[in-house]
Parts: C-alpha cells; sequence; structure tokens
C-alpha cells in the first residue's frame, strides 16, 4: 500500500467514526468534521515533536500564534488537508468506496490500529507536555520559578492564618 493510500484509509476510518456517532443528526458536514480531526491530529502530531526537540536540544521555544512559521506551518497542513481529503475533487470518495468493499474482518483490525494511531498521538501530546512539566520543574522556570513559589506559599500561609482567625471567631475562641 502506498502513503497516499494509507492516509486515505486513516481518512476513511476517522470519516466512518464520525459518521456513525451523528448518525442521529445525518450526514451533515461530516467530510468537514473528519478534515478537522486530521488537521488537529497533525498539529498535535507536530507540536509534541517540538517539544521533543526543545526538551532534547534544551532551547526554549517560545510558540505564539503570532509567528510566522505558524502561520506558514498551519497553512501547509491545512492545505495539504484540503487537496488531499477535504474537499478539492473529491478525491477521497473513490477511495471511500474501494474501502468499503473491504471484508469486513480486514476493516475491523484496520480500525483497531487507526484507533490505536490516534490514541498514540494523543497520548504523545500529553507525555511531551508532561515531560515539557518536569523540565520546568527541574530547571525552576514558568509557574515553578522560586519568586513564585515564594509568593503562593506567603498567599497559602495569610490565607490559613485567615482561615484560623475566623475559626476562632466562630467558636468564640478570640475572647479568651
Amino acid at each position: 500500500m502506498s502513503i497516499k493510500k494509507l492516509y486515505y484509509y486513516f481518512f476513511y476510518k476517522i470519516y466512518k467514526a464520525i459518521q456513525y456517532t451523528s448518525a442521529p443528526f445525518g450526514d451533515f458536514l461530516t467530510n468537514f468534521k473528519a478534515g478537522l480531526v486530521m488537521i488537529a491530529l497533525e498539529i498535535w502530531s507536530i507540536f509534541s515533536i517540538g517539544i521533543y526537540y526543545s526538551l532534547i536540544t534544551n532551547t526554549k521555544i517560545e510558540w505564539s500564534i503570532s509567528m510566522s512559521p505558524i502561520y506558514i506551518l498551519l497553512i501547509v497542513i491545512i492545505g495539504f488537508n484540503y487537496y488531499s481529503s477535504l474537499d478539492y475533487l473529491n478525491i477521497w470518495k473513490d477511495y471511500y468506496n474501494e474501502f468499503e468493499r473491504l471484508p469486513k474482518k480486514k476493516n475491523l483490525i484496520g480500525s483497531w490500529i487507526v484507533f490505536g494511531i490516534v490514541l498514540l498521538i494523543v497520548g504523545n501530546l500529553i507525555f511531551s507536555f508532561y515531560c515539557l512539566d518536569q523540565q520546568a520543574r527541574q530547571d525552576q522556570v514558568g509557574p515553578y520559578a522560586p519568586e513564585i513559589v515564594a509568593k503562593e506559599r506567603r498567599e497559602d500561609s495569610l490565607q490559613k492564618a485567615q482561615q484560623i482567625e475566623n475559626l476562632k471567631k466562630i467558636y468564640g475562641e478570640d475572647k479568651k
């Protein structure tokens, strides 16, 4: 199987899953929703790769929507998906008909493989954020910077002292 055919099979399975879950509401924009899922999965994959890159090379990458490389990356991903699966010439429909004719057992195995890949992408993103958090703790940056931690501890101590004073007033121990 070619990579293109694998991509279309992946899209087909996402499409079928969305079609199944939106069955009571009809087939309204199922193609568009499946395309959005594909775009999200691709962005999450690239995002987690960027996080791993910054952790391995020990460089700080500041992700901002105002950065031009982010726009270029989004345009490339959206353009790729538009021309391959969303609307352009409806090429995916030819593959859809081909995949519909596959044996049920083969399609079931394919469903589990696609489900596993989606879980892997989502799990990988979560794990990359976990690694990023651990690195921030180790480097004592962001919410783990010493001045922020000290400020939070002071605020917690003041809040606890106020709670104790309020409890003393409630139980009448402030008059003793």
